[in-house]
């Protein structure tokens, strides 16, 4: 029997997702939270679950390791989406990537233009972008975590992050200055998959297609 394999990642996109996936008659056996499984079972022989780190999805599935998977705009621009089929942006997991600054720093001064800015950020190339888009040399510095931290300990001048309510900036005494795109959750597929798996795979899509319209 074929199994179908749905590449997911902890946190926000998991539990937005299983709304979706109860609707498509989809329910995981287990809760990824509290078990130690990294495969899990569902309500359906055909198929499972992979809960892998949200930055891996891409590449699990872009190499056939899971034959679908759900993952954020972000993920997919860093990863830069080769070997993917991406059918659906499903609404989910929703918040924006911006640029944000210490508060009273004079973020328009230090972008005119052959402006230079040290930005800390684990988006590189969506920032890198950005920024050469503003004709703004920047000296990218790439972390992985506690991005606020980086303008308070004088480590970058700003820093490009994902932002949902901006409550963390404020306390962190920071200010969004820039919006650099909205980001959701997309659904992704492997192409290889998609034939050898059709039967299995398009009404899961077209479920999927039908909840998010």
């Amino acid at each position: 029997m074929s199994i179908v394999t749905l590449a997911l990642s902890k946190g926000r996109i998991f539990s937005e997702t299983l709304p979706l996936l109860a609707r498509s008659g989809v329910v995981p056996a287990e809760d990824p939270e509290s078990s130690r499984k990294l495969i899990i079972g569902t309500n359906r022989a055909d198929i499972r679950l992979a809960i892998v780190r949200a930055t891996d999805t891409p590449t699990y599935v872009q190499h056939g390791a899971a034959d679908l998977g759900i993952a954020g705009k972000d993920v997919l621009l860093e990863h830069g989406g080769g070997g993917l089929y991406q059918p659906l942006d499903l609404g989910i997991a929703r918040c924006r990537m911006c640029v944000a600054v210490r508060t009273g720093f004079d973020y328009a001064r230090a972008t005119r233009p052959g402006g230079r800015l040290a930005v800390a950020t684990k988006y590189v190339a969506s920032a890198r972008e950005f920024f050469s888009g503003k004709g703004v040399h920047v000296d990218l510095i790439k972390l992985y975590g506690s991005m606020e931290l980086a303008p308070l300990l004088g480590l970058a001048d700003a820093i490009v992050d994902l932002v949902s309510s901006g409550g963390t900036l404020r306390a962190n005494h920071l200010v969004e200055v820039e919006e650099i795109m909205p980001i959701s959750a997309r659904l992704i597929v492997n192409p290889a998959s998609l034939k050898t798996k059709q039967a299995l795979l398009d009404p899961l899509i077209q479920a999927f297609r039908s909840l998010s319209a």
